[in-house]
Formats: structure tokens, C-alpha cells, sequence
């Protein structure tokens, strides 16, 4: 069994891309590894025609898979963009796999990420001994899905500077990268393509200019609409993290990520799921993904400091760490939450004594 702690997309799904690929026989862009219909269904999965069932990545509407596939085929750019944790990353990851089959050329953007992390920087111990010299330059990840005709991916755009971003606007429109320093340019070669994410939570950190918007095609990635949805996602992700990690503990019962799903799904939206009563809503996201480390945290403290099977107490730490952010304004959103809420639910009554007994 590999010991890598968190495989690529390409490597942890490659009996699914295999089988996507044999079964394939739709039209393919140029450097694609698949067809884009063969996309889509690695994406939201599917049972191919010889049976074999290809799990979802992507558990929600098929239609916004489609027009983010159907983006990269077009001299446009993908920016995926919501709320923190609603799997901006993962769809961009395996976008990547499916089309090009790596999905490791990524730039992970931060405010100190300067344009030679877009464009293409320097060894400077070969740049004083020689000048610049094609041997000197180094390639961003970038510069090589241009040449490879391959699929780059930029995380959190919107934290980069503005005057880096637009670094961007004469690759994503020219499809070029100009090295004036070797009197040369990189043109793109066909396949290549980008994809970005942000999140709304950082609108108004470093707006994207408009000449930058135009050159991207923007889908939004919501958070579940329904509950079955979201436990279904969390199921999942917690069942494979379970399985990587190697855990010696039961594999958690839906009822418990019911609750935390509850929980989360209340407090993000100021209202009891029966509608009856409306709840103060914490400064945090309270995301899918948030809901996803509580259960992992919560398995490891069953596996390791329990009997191995996931109870109350096990979660109820990782609850209140999610909820309460900020310890003034988060605190009693949560106690009012605890006492009018959870309190009353009989069959709840574990979990409320377990977050009661930790005295948050």
C-alpha cells in the first residue's frame, strides 16, 4: 500500500480514468486524454456501458460540470468561485486530471506571489556565470502547460496582487509569454488552458481587473442543496480519509454525520431545518468541508483515545471548534444555539451534554 499521504487525482482514481479512456469514443480536443462528454462523467460518475461504475467527484447540479468542461475547450479561461469549502479545489484538481492527466502543474496564490511565479523566473547562480541563457530560465508551471499543451490551475486568485494578476491577460489572450530578456516568446501550445479559483469571502482583496474578467469564464460552485446531498459528500470524503489513514476505528453511522450536517446546515442558514425556529448565525462558513474534518478529527479521537467507535464525545470538540471562531461573538451564538436548540431535541441529548461538558 502506497505511504503517501494524499495521492494526486490521476494516481488515486487511475483504474477510473483507464476505464473512462477504453470506453471512450467521442471526439477529443487536441492534448485532451478524453473526450469531454468522458469529462462529465468522471466528474458526477456514472455506470459506463460494460458496467463499471465511476464514483462522483462532484455531487451536485451535472449542468455546471458541463459548462466548466465545455469552457476549457474555448479560448476562454475557468474561474471557479464561491464560498470557502465548496470544493473549488477538488473540481479544479480533477478537471485537470481528466483532461490532461496531471493535474500538478498549479500555482498556489498568496499575497507575497510575485509575477515570476505567472511568468518565469531565474537560477541566478547560472545567470551571473552565464547571462541570460535558455538553461538559466526557470519554467513556471505555467510556461510548461503552454509548451505541453496541459491544463495550469491558480489557487485563490483574488489573494495575488493585481498587478501580478495581470500578468495573466497577455497569456489568456495572445496565448503567449513573452522572454524579452533571450529575445524570444513561448507560444501556447493547443490544449492549454486555465483554470482559477477564489472564493466570495475574499471579494474586495484584490479585485480582478475587468480587461482580467473578460478573459475568464466564471462558474459558481454553491454550497448542497439539500442535506442528503451534503451527507453524501461528507460520507465519502470521510470513507476514503478513513482508508488513506489506515484508522483502527468503525467506520462512522449516518446518524452521526446527520447531526453534524444539522448543525452546520442550521447555523449557516439562521433557521432550524423544520422552519420553526430562527437561530443567530456565526461569523465562520460552517462549509461542506469544515463538516468533512470535524468527522475525520472526530474518528481519530474514537480510534485513538476511545473504544473505536465514534460517538458524542468524540465529535463534540471538533463542533465547537468549527462554530466559534471568534471567541466574544461566536460563544454565544453557539450557547443560545445549545440551550434553545440541541437542548430540546431528546434524541440529541448526548451531543448537547457533550458540547455542554466542555464548558464553551
Amino acid at each position: 500500500m502506497s505511504t503517501i499521504l494524499r495521492q494526486h487525482a490521476e494516481t488515486l482514481f487511475a483504474q477510473e480514468l483507464d476505464e473512462l479512456k477504453k470506453q471512450d469514443s467521442d471526439q477529443k480536443p487536441v492534448n485532451w486524454v478524453m473526450s469531454p462528454r468522458a469529462v462529465v462523467t468522471y466528474l458526477v460518475g456514472g455506470k459506463l456501458k460494460n458496467g463499471f461504475e465511476v464514483s462522483p467527484k462532484y455531487i451536485g447540479n451535472r449542468r455546471l460540470m458541463e459548462i466548466a468542461v465545455a469552457t476549457l475547450t474555448t479560448d476562454r479561461a475557468l474561474l471557479l468561485y464561491g464560498l470557502p469549502g465548496t470544493a473549488k479545489s477538488w473540481v479544479s484538481e480533477h478537471l485537470a486530471a481528466a483532461i490532461s492527466g496531471n493535474s500538478t502543474l498549479i500555482v498556489q496564490g498568496t499575497a507575497g506571489t510575485g509575477e515570476d511565479a505567472i511568468r518565469y523566473g531565474w537560477n541566478y547562480a547560472r545567470l551571473l556565470s552565464e547571462g541570460p541563457t535558455e538553461k538559466a530560465l526557470v519554467e513556471t508551471p505555467i510556461m510548461r502547460a503552454m509548451k505541453d499543451g496541459k491544463i495550469a490551475r491558480i489557487e485563490e486568485l483574488t489573494r495575488i496582487g493585481s498587478d501580478v494578476q495581470d500578468a495573466l491577460i497577455t497569456i489568456l489572450s495572445e496565448k503567449s509569454l513573452p522572454v524579452p530578456e533571450l529575445n524570444t516568446e513561448v507560444q501556447a501550445v493547443r490544449g492549454f488552458n486555465i483554470i482559477a479559483t477564489a472564493n466570495n469571502r475574499d471579494k474586495g482583496v484584490n479585485e480582478l481587473s475587468s480587461a482580467l474578467k473578460r478573459r475568464f469564464n466564471t462558474v459558481i460552485l454553491p454550497v448542497p442543496d439539500s442535506m442528503d446531498e451534503e451527507i453524501d459528500i461528507v460520507k465519502r470524503r470521510v470513507e476514503s480519509f478513513e482508508k488513506v489513514m489506515q484508522l483502527p476505528a468503525e467506520p462512522p453511522a449516518l446518524a452521526e454525520i446527520r447531526r453534524v450536517v444539522t448543525i452546520f446546515r442550521e447555523l449557516r442558514n439562521g433557521v432550524t431545518l423544520d422552519g420553526k425556529t430562527k437561530v443567530k448565525m456565526p461569523t465562520g462558513t460552517l462549509s461542506t468541508a469544515e463538516a468533512i474534518s470535524v468527522m475525520n478529527n472526530g474518528l481519530s479521537m474514537a480510534a485513538y483515545f476511545g473504544d473505536g467507535t465514534l460517538n458524542a464525545h468524540d465529535l463534540a470538540a471538533g463542533i465547537i471548534g468549527a462554530v466559534v471562531k471568534d471567541p466574544v461573538q461566536d460563544k454565544i451564538v453557539w450557547q443560545e444555539y445549545l440551550e434553545t436548540v440541541l437542548k430540546t431535541r431528546d434524541d440529541w441529548r448526548d451531543i448537547y451534554r457533550a458540547c455542554r461538558d466542555l464548558g464553551v
